[in-house]
C-alpha cells in the first residue's frame, strides 16, 4: 500500500498534494478507488464521519465493505455498471454496522482509468425531513377527511386541488367524475343540484372553475337550496401561504335539521303570536314570563308577569285550587293537567276556559318550563247550562221530553214495588198528520203539534205527565190510573181533538188514535209499556183510526206478522215476486184504448196476492216505496217501447209516491230511464197526487217544469181528496186530472157526487186538460160521464189490471176492431196511487 503511495507521489509529484487537500476540503465523503481490486487508495476526512473508518485504516480495504445490499454487491461485480460512472442513493454499512442512506457517485478519474472515485453525501438528515413531512402530510390528509364538512380546495386559477370525502357525499359525486378528476363536470353536477331562486346566492356566483376567484376576497358565505330538498350552507375563505393568496378553501355543511328547526321556531312564534287560543309561557316555578295577545285579551290587560300561574284561576264556586301544584304532580305522572275553570280578569269579572298545561322539559327529563293553552268557554258555558235546562223539554212543544218522562217512571215504578201501585202509559198518534205537513208545510205542521199539545196537556192532573215522544206522537203517563181510569182519559182525549181548531183563518181537525198499556200487567219498565202501548195503537189503525185499544197479548203475534210482511217485500223484487200489470184507460167517444196505468202486483209463496192496500202504506213507512217506484217506472217504460214497436201506440201512465218524487235525483233518474230505452218521451205520463204539489211548492213547481221539458206527461191523481188549491193547476203544465172513484161511485144517481164531477170536467175543460174518470164499473157510471162531457174512463168496465201479454194481446183486439170495454166481475185490489 504505501508502495501504491509512493507511485502516486512519484506520478502526481506536487498536484498529488493538490489533490489530497482538494478532496479533503469536500464536505462528502470520498473514497480513492484502485480500479482494478476496488481497494481503497485514498480517503478524505469527510469520509472517516460518514463511514467509520479511519484514513489510514481504510487504505487497501475493499469498496464492498460499505456493501449493505446484494444489488450493491451486483453493481460493483460488474465494470459496465461503473466503468463510465454511475450515481445512485442507497445505504453503506458503516464500521460500526449501523446502515447510512447516502447518495453515491462512481466517476472515472480518465478515459482509461486506474482509478475511480467514490464520493458519499450523508441523506440522513433529508430522509428524515422527509419522513417528518410525510408523517405531516398523512396527519393533514387525515385531518381533511375526517372533517364533518365537505372541503374544497382551488388553486388561484380555479382548479380544483383537493376534496375530501365529506365534499363527494354532500354533492353525490359519481364515481365516473371521481375517477376522471375533469373539474368542469365536477362544477357541472354541483350547479345542477341547486334549487334556483332569483333571491338567494347561487354556487354560479362564488365557484372555482367557472371564473376566476377573488383570491383577495374575505370570508363569504352563503345558502343553497338544492333541488332534493336539503339545505347547504358554503362558507368560502382565501387560502394564504407567506402573505401571498394561493387559492381559496370552501367548506360545505349540511344544514337541513338547523333549517327546518329555525322555521318551525318561527313557526311557533307565528303560531304563539296569532292563536285565537290564550297561550302563556311559565318558568320552572310556575311563574307567567310572557302571554300571547289573545291571552292579554282574556285577561284584559291585567299584567301578570311574575305572577303564579296557578293563581289566575278560580273553581265554579270561586275558590282558588292548588292549581300549579295539581299540575305538576300531573307532569311527574308524565301526563298534562286540563279542566274547565273560570280566568280572573279585571275589576273582578272572570271569563270561562278550558285550560290545558303541558310541560317542556330539557334533555335530561327536567321540567323547564310549563305552556298553558286557554280556550274561551263562556258561550259554550251559558249554552251548556241553556242545554240543562231544555234537557227535559221537548224544544218545539215546551212538554217533558223522553228523558223526563224516563226519570219520573223509574222513581213511580220504584215506588209501585213498595207500595203495590199501578200505573197507566197512553201511546198517542195523530191519524194523517202527515198530509197537514204535505199539504200546507212542516212550519205550518210544527204550529197545529203545539195546539194539539196545550190540548192535551189542559186534560191532565198535575201528577200526570204529557211527552212529546217525537214527530206527532205523544206518550202520557196517568199516575195511580186504572184501567176504568185511562179508559176515561182516552174517551176525554178522543172528544177533545174532535173539536175543530183554527190556525190563521183555517179551520180543521186533527184526529188520533190511542194505545193503553198498564203497569205492572203489560210491562215492568217504561220502554216495554210504551211498546206494548204501541202496538195497541197501530191495532186502532188498522181497525180504521180514530179510536183507542188496551194492549192484548195476541196482538204481539198481529206486530210479528207485519214484520215478517215488510221482510217479505223487501226481498219479493230480487226473487221475482213483483210485476207490472197495466189497466187501460178508454176514450168514451171511440171506445178505443189511449192509455195503460202501470199497477204494482206481488204474489207471494207464503202470503199469496198481497194487496196494494196492505203492503204500499208499509211501503211508505219504511222508505222502500222509492226501490219500488224506481223499478215500476223502468218496468213500464221497457213494456211501452215493446207496444211501440209492435205498432200500438198509446200512453204508459206511472204513478210516484211524495217519497219518491222529493228524491234530490229524481229527474236525472228519470231522464236515464228514458235515455235507457226507445220510447219517446211524450208517450209517458207520472201520475201525482195534489199534496206532493202543494209541499215546498216552489221547488215542487220548478222540478215539474224539469219534466216538462223532458216532454213527460204530468197527472193529477185523486183529484178532489186532498187540500185542493185550483192555482197551481193554471201555474204548472198538467195535462190530464183524474177523478178519484169515491166521487164517480154514486153516479148516476148520487146528486152531490154528481155535482162534483161535473164541476171537475167543466173545470178541465176550461183549463184545456184530459179529464179522466177512476173507477168505472157499470155503462151507467159511463153514460153519466159522457152526458157531462167527460171524456175518458178507466175501470172494471172495461177491464182489470192485466199482465203484459195478456195487455198486449187486449190492444191487439182493440186494434182489430173488438169491443173496447166490457163489464166484468173480476176482483182487482187498490193500486199504488190510484182507484182499480
Amino acid at each position: 500500500m504505501n508502495a501504491a503511495r509512493a507511485e502516486i507521489s512519484q506520478e502526481i509529484h506536487t498536484p498529488a498534494k493538490l489533490m489530497s487537500q482538494l478532496l479533503d476540503g469536500l464536505q462528502e465523503g470520498a473514497w480513492l478507488l484502485d480500479v482494478q481490486q476496488l481497494t481503497v487508495v485514498y480517503a478524505n476526512a469527510a469520509s472517516q464521519t460518514l463511514t467509520g473508518y479511519g484514513s489510514q485504516e481504510v487504505l487497501g480495504r475493499s469498496v464492498l465493505v460499505l456493501a449493505a445490499t446484494p444489488l450493491q454487491h451486483a453493481f460493483w461485480s460488474d465494470p459496465l455498471n461503473w466503468s463510465e460512472g454511475a450515481q445512485f442513493v442507497s445505504e453503506i454499512c458503516r464500521a460500526d454496522g449501523m446502515l447510512v442512506p447516502v447518495e453515491m457517485r462512481v466517476t472515472a478519474l480518465d478515459s482509461q482509468p486506474c482509478y475511480l472515485l467514490l464520493s458519499m453525501m450523508d441523506k440522513s438528515a433529508h430522509e428524515r425531513h422527509e419522513t417528518v413531512l410525510g408523517e405531516l402530510l398523512a396527519e393533514m390528509r387525515a385531518t381533511l377527511e375526517s372533517a364533518a364538512d365537505g372541503i374544497l380546495v382551488c388553486g388561484p386559477d380555479g382548479d380544483i386541488r383537493a376534496f375530501n370525502h365529506r365534499f363527494s357525499q354532500l354533492w353525490t359525486l359519481p364515481q365516473a367524475i371521481l375517477s376522471s378528476r375533469d373539474d368542469a363536470a365536477v362544477f357541472a353536477h354541483l350547479d345542477a343540484q341547486i334549487l334556483r331562486s332569483a333571491s338567494q346566492f347561487t354556487l354560479l356566483q362564488d365557484t372555482p372553475g367557472l371564473g376566476l376567484p377573488d383570491l383577495s376576497a374575505p370570508e363569504t358565505s352563503e345558502v343553497l337550496d338544492l333541488c332534493d330538498g336539503r339545505v347547504i350552507e358554503r362558507r368560502s375563505v382565501p387560502q394564504v401561504s407567506r402573505g401571498v393568496p394561493t387559492g381559496r378553501i370552501f367548506s360545505y355543511r349540511d344544514i337541513t335539521a338547523q333549517s327546518q328547526a329555525a322555521a318551525d321556531l318561527r313557526l311557533a312564534a307565528r303560531v304563539f303570536e296569532s292563536s285565537l287560543d290564550g297561550i302563556f309561557i311559565a318558568d320552572a316555578a310556575c311563574k307567567l314570563v310572557q302571554v300571547n295577545p289573545a291571552g292579554r285579551k282574556l285577561l284584559e290587560g291585567l299584567d301578570v308577569v311574575g305572577q303564579d300561574a296557578g293563581t289566575l284561576f278560580a273553581t265554579d264556586d270561586g275558590a282558588v285550587p292548588q292549581l300549579s301544584q295539581l299540575a305538576q304532580e300531573q307532569w311527574e305522572q308524565g301526563a298534562f293537567w286540563e279542566g274547565n275553570l273560570w280566568l280572573t280578569q279585571a275589576q273582578d269579572k272572570r271569563c270561562a276556559v278550558w285550560l290545558s298545561w303541558v310541560a317542556l322539559r330539557d334533555g335530561y327529563g327536567n321540567v323547564v318550563q310549563s305552556i298553558g293553552f286557554m280556550r274561551d268557554m263562556t258561550q259554550q258555558r251559558f249554552a251548556q247550562q241553556r242545554i240543562e235546562q231544555l234537557a227535559y223539554t221537548d224544544a218545539l212543544t215546551g212538554l217533558p221530553n223522553r228523558m223526563s218522562l224516563i226519570e219520573r217512571v223509574d222513581a213511580a215504578i220504584a215506588t209501585a214495588h213498595v207500595h203495590n201501585d199501578m200505573f197507566s202509559i197512553l201511546f198517542v198518534d195523530l191519524d194523517r198528520f202527515k198530509i197537514i205537513n204535505d199539504s200546507l208545510g212542516h212550519h205550518f205542521g210544527d204550529r197545529v203539534l203545539k195546539l194539539v199539545a196545550e190540548r192535551l196537556n189542559s186534560l191532565l192532573r198535575p201528577a200526570d205527565i204529557l211527552c212529546r215522544h217525537g214527530g206527532d206522537e205523544f206518550v202520557l203517563y196517568l199516575h195511580a190510573c186504572n184501567a176504568e181510569g185511562a179508559a176515561s182519559v182516552a174517551e176525554r182525549i178522543l172528544t177533545e181533538m174532535r173539536r175543530p181548531f183554527l190556525l190563521d183563518g183555517l179551520g180543521f181537525s186533527v184526529q188520533c188514535s190511542i194505545g193503553v198499556a198498564q203497569f205492572p200487567r203489560d210491562g215492568l219498565t217504561l220502554s216495554e209499556l210504551i211498546r206494548q202501548a204501541d202496538i195497541a195503537m197501530y191495532r186502532v189503525k188498522e181497525r180504521g183510526r180514530g179510536n183507542f185499544s188496551f194492549y192484548q197479548p195476541q196482538m204481539s203475534a198481529g206486530l210479528l206478522s207485519r214484520m215478517r210482511l215488510e221482510h217479505a217485500m223487501r226481498q219479493a223484487l230480487d226473487k221475482g215476486h213483483m210485476s207490472v200489470y197495466f189497466q187501460p184507460q178508454v176514450h168514451i167517444g171511440s171506445g178505443r184504448i189511449v192509455a195503460a196505468e202501470a199497477l204494482l202486483r206481488w204474489t207471494d209463496p207464503e202470503f199469496g196476492v198481497v194487496s196494494p192496500a196492505a203492503f204500499i202504506p208499509l211501503a211508505e213507512e219504511s222508505g222502500y216505496v222509492v226501490t219500488l217506484g224506481a223499478w215500476v217506472l223502468e218496468q213500464s217504460v221497457q213494456e211501452a217501447a215493446r207496444w211501440h214497436a209492435q205498432g200500438m201506440f198509446i200512453k204508459v201512465s206511472v204513478n210516484v209516491s211524495a217519497l219518491e218524487f222529493r228524491q234530490p235525483d229524481f229527474v236525472e233518474r228519470l231522464t236515464q230511464v228514458l235515455h235507457g230505452s226507445t220510447l219517446p218521451a211524450h208517450w209517458l205520463e207520472l201520475e201525482l197526487t195534489e199534496s206532493i204539489l202543494l209541499q215546498d211548492a216552489q221547488e215542487m213547481a220548478l222540478r215539474v217544469h224539469r219534466i216538462a221539458e223532458l216532454g213527460v206527461g204530468l197527472v193529477i191523481d185523486d183529484f178532489g181528496t186532498g187540500y185542493s188549491n185550483l192555482s197551481y193547476l193554471k201555474k204548472l203544465p198538467i195535462s190530464k186530472i183524474k177523478i178519484d172513484q169515491s166521487f164517480v161511485r154514486g153516479l148516476p144517481d148520487d146528486e152531490e157526487d154528481k155535482a162534483i164531477v161535473g164541476a171537475i170536467i167543466s173545470m178541465g175543460q176550461a183549463l184545456g186538460v184530459e179529464i179522466v174518470a177512476e173507477g168505472v164499473e157499470t155503462p151507467e157510471q159511463c153514460a153519466a160521464i159522457e152526458q157531462m162531457q167527460g171524456g175518458y174512463f178507466q175501470g172494471y168496465l172495461c177491464s182489470p189490471a192485466l199482465a203484459p201479454l195478456q195487455f198486449r194481446q187486449r190492444l191487439r183486439e182493440d186494434a182489430d176492431g173488438s169491443p173496447a170495454y166490457t163489464i166484468s166481475s173480476e176482483d182487482d185490489s187498490s193500486p199504488l196511487g190510484a182507484a182499480s
